[in-house]
């Protein structure tokens, strides 16, 4: 491991010495830039698109573009970007991701590669985790760009078509992530291409990207429709599930989050549905609702993977602990929880269209995103994505002092140990971030902060409106702030007068999370721009991480000391080293799921590129879509030809050929048996072909004008697509849930699932080519089609 480490940090001086003389270049043109009218500074712009126009690549104007506006911001902001800052900028730009810590300006950072991409005229897209920090950024920035001659568009949940298509058409687009992944697939499901919002994917910028491109890279974008009511199977399911007693009818494994039925579990449920076999194949249904209803009773808790609010079941993002709005648990196991919860129950859906954050923003033409916290996600961040993660330096030296982590043996005495050093703390005034790793966690120590009298603010899932505000004023003089552990990244906590002196903001971590990321970006908080800080963690035998991970060898540690009093404590490197090891451990789990993810994602993403390409074209022609059709027809007559022509000539089934023509092309009264017999099986083919196309003649007759023709060629194919393709997500989900079964064969699941889904999108295209040839060559041709 300090092999591992010493490379990256010396892979991250060369990359940072060679940006260096990049810097170089740009910090030479700072005084030439100064001289500079604000008219003048403003005309550089132009000038530089010029240049671009005469054949520079952005890449050659890079010193101009970064000296014009830094110049920029110095006169518009009143903020000037130091070196590091430079060489965070080139980081952005050459499509890599800059880790910068906290306060060390990472918004302001963008701001060089920004303007500097957006001269190309090609859109650039400045990505934020949620629209406080969008509007923010796009208002605070924006006065920068616009002062510089480009515009600035903010893409909010509430905007009409027409508004966001204005907000996509600016130079630059602030937006959330969810909302940019939710913009492109209502895209590839609109009619008209006027209808669209979004330009080709260009180029992005991710702030705090790896909670995006990381935490919820496997979180699914899903556009839904109305499906079939089940509420009352909800209901009954969960009466069951509640009558269970664990280990005697149902065992939960911890490690893996799942829960399943013992035998005598198997055999109540048997007898209260009144089946014979539980698992016969006409029960699958049934499994299904008991499965969700003993996940929502026994794995999904209140207040720590979702809160209940005016009636309605809301996720809460383990990671950042806010509530994820307009999210629901796919699979039944939302309708699960809200029958568990008591609340109305809401009615199943059927995926439209769905596509993940991996691969959403895999298909940016240059990506590139900024973090306090990446390095220890960096070789999933070089495989998935193809972006580095350099380290910028800070521009101060860091003055913050990290506490060995503190280890009790029980919940309650770690929890009695931080309320202490709360309780000291705030008698001298010194502000205080108390990091949580759950809302449950956060309403217990604010009880207990109540029963001392110590005024505090919490900020969790069920207040994160109030945010930015909160952590704003969480470095004043006696301040206690107590949040989920990511709360409030974006915002800076700026220490206010006198808190210096007192030792800065001092961050205590309640708990170790799953993943070392989110503690270093919870330990981040303190220590800006070289304040002082110091940051302890308090963890205890009873602790979620230890239990799953590190508490036998711990406790076994702790034996040998002789630890047994309940408020005895251990204070120890050794004891954070075991717990980062459980933590890398962890990591590396969640980094396999992530990737295993993918491999079974990546299915759909090429058959979801194949068909929103092909989607694409058609409402782009603004021709004929002959081209397209016609081989429809030919794949279709080809295919029903050759499956009803095998073997001997008297075994042909020629009434099949004959029934296929009458029902799918021609009418009955224009063909005969007579027509296919004594043929073979390619004059068959060219004679069903030729009257296709004579179908097709006539139909243009008919529709003499060439843009109804269009219209009516455009409505045919996208109504048939649009309807198979739905069809096929569902299905491809249901496959996806079950393939895992075929390893019990000895087989491959992802191979399983890669062929058998292929052969499943070979039917489809096969069903697609057959009903647009149904419904074009059998539609009543009408008059004046209509939009």
């Amino acid at each position: 491991m300090a092999n591992i480490l010493k490379n990256w940090v010396e892979s991250d001086k060369r990359e940072v010495k060679r940006m260096g003389k990049i810097a170089d270049k740009v910090e030479a043109l700072a005084d030439q830039m100064a001289a500079l009218s604000d008219d003048d500074l403003k005309a550089e712009t132009p000038k530089l698109k010029e240049q671009l126009k005469n054949g520079k690549t952005i890449d050659d104007i890079l010193p101009e573009a970064f000296a014009t506006a830094r110049e920029a911001a110095k006169r518009v902001l009143g903020l000037y970007p130091f070196r590091v800052q430079i060489i965070g900028g080139i980081t952005l730009h050459e499509g890599n991701i800059a880790e910068m810590k906290t306060g060390e300006g990472k918004t302001l950072t963008a701001t060089m590669p920004v303007y500097l991409n957006a001269l190309a005229g090609k859109g650039v897209h400045v990505v934020t985790v949620n629209e406080y920090l969008s509007g923010r950024d796009a208002k605070e920035m924006g006065e920068l760009y616009n002062w510089l001659g480009l515009s600035v568009g903010l893409n909010l949940n509430s905007l009409s078509s027409e508004e966001k298509r204005a907000a996509y058409g600016a130079d630059i687009t602030y937006s959330t992530n969810s909302e940019l992944g939710f913009d492109y697939l209502r895209d590839n499901m609109v009619v008209y291409k006027e209808q669209m919002v979004q330009r080709p994917l260009n180029f992005a910028i991710v702030d705090e990207v790896d909670s995006i491109l990381i935490d919820e890279s496997r979180t699914p974008l899903i556009i839904s429709g109305q499906a079939e009511k089940s509420a009352g199977l909800y209901i009954r399911s969960d009466r069951f599930a509640k009558t269970l007693k664990e280990d005697d009818d149902y065992k939960i494994d911890l490690q893996t989050k799942t829960v399943s039925l013992t035998e005598q579990g198997i055999q109540k449920a048997e007898k209260n549905f009144g089946l014979d076999n539980l698992y016969d194949a006409d029960n699958m249904a049934l499994n299904h609702y008991l499965d969700s209803a003993l996940r929502a009773n026994y794995i999904m808790l209140n207040d720590i993977d979702y809160v209940v609010q005016d009636g309605k079941v809301m996720i809460v993002d383990s990671f950042t602990g806010r509530v994820m709005e307009g999210r629901r648990y796919s699979d039944g196991l939302h309708q699960a929880i809200e029958a568990k919860e008591g609340v109305e129950i809401q009615d199943e859906s059927k995926t439209m269209a769905n596509i993940t954050y991996q691969n959403f923003f895999r298909m940016y033409s240059k990506l590139s995103g900024m973090t306090g916290t990446a390095k220890t996600e960096q070789e999933e961040f070089r495989e998935i994505y193809s972006m580095e993660v350099i380290t910028i330096p800070t521009n101060r030296p860091i003055a913050r002092i990290d506490q060995p982590d503190l280890l009790y043996p029980t919940l309650s005495s770690k929890f009695n140990a931080v309320v202490e050093d709360i309780k000291q703390r705030h008698e001298k005034g010194q502000p205080m971030l108390i990091g949580t790793v759950a809302v449950e966690t956060s309403e217990r120590l604010s009880r207990m902060l109540d029963q001392e009298h110590i005024s505090h603010a919490v900020l969790n899932a069920k207040n994160h409106l109030k945010e930015a505000e909160i952590i704003m004023n969480a470095g004043q003089r006696g301040s206690v702030t107590i949040a989920t552990n990511m709360a409030g990244r974006g915002t800076d906590i700026k220490l206010g007068p006198g808190v210096k002196e007192l030792g800065g903001l001092c961050v205590i971590g309640t708990e170790r999370h799953e993943s070392r990321r989110i503690d270093n970006q919870l330990r981040g908080r303190s220590g800006r721009q070289g304040d002082p800080g110091e940051t302890q963690f308090y963890l205890s035998l009873e602790d979620t991480l230890m239990r799953r991970f590190g508490s036998d060898r711990i406790k076994t540690l702790l034996e040998r000391m002789k630890v047994s009093d309940d408020d005895a404590v251990i204070q120890s490197r050794m004891i954070t080293r075991q717990v980062e090891s459980a933590q890398k451990r962890v990591e590396g789990n969640n980094y396999d799921t992530r990737k295993n993810t993918l491999q079974y994602d990546d299915v759909m993403r090429e058959q979801r590129e194949v068909i929103y390409g092909q989607r694409m074209q058609v409402i782009n022609e603004d021709d004929s879509l002959k081209y397209v059709l016609v081989p429809m027809f030919e794949r279709t007559i080809k295919r029903i030809v050759e499956s009803h022509t095998q073997g001997e000539t008297d075994k042909w089934d020629l009434q099949a050929i004959y029934d296929f023509a009458v029902n799918a092309m021609v009418a009955e009264d224009t063909i005969s048996m007579e027509d296919l017999t004594g043929k073979t099986s390619d004059e068959i083919s060219d004679y069903l072909l030729d009257r296709a196309n004579k179908s097709y003649a006539e139909k243009e007759k008919q529709l003499y004008d060439p843009a109804q023709m269009l219209e009516f060629q455009k409505v045919v194919i996208l109504r048939v697509v649009d309807s198979h393709w739905t069809d096929h997500i569902d299905a491809m989900d249901q496959l996806r849930q079950a393939i895992g079964l075929r390893g019990y064969g000895q087989m491959n699941p992802l191979v399983e699932y890669q062929s058998e889904g292929y052969r499943m999108f070979e039917e489809m295209i096969a069903d697609i080519d057959y009903d647009v040839t149904r419904l074009f060559m059998k539609a009543e041709i009408r008059q004046n089609i209509k939009r």
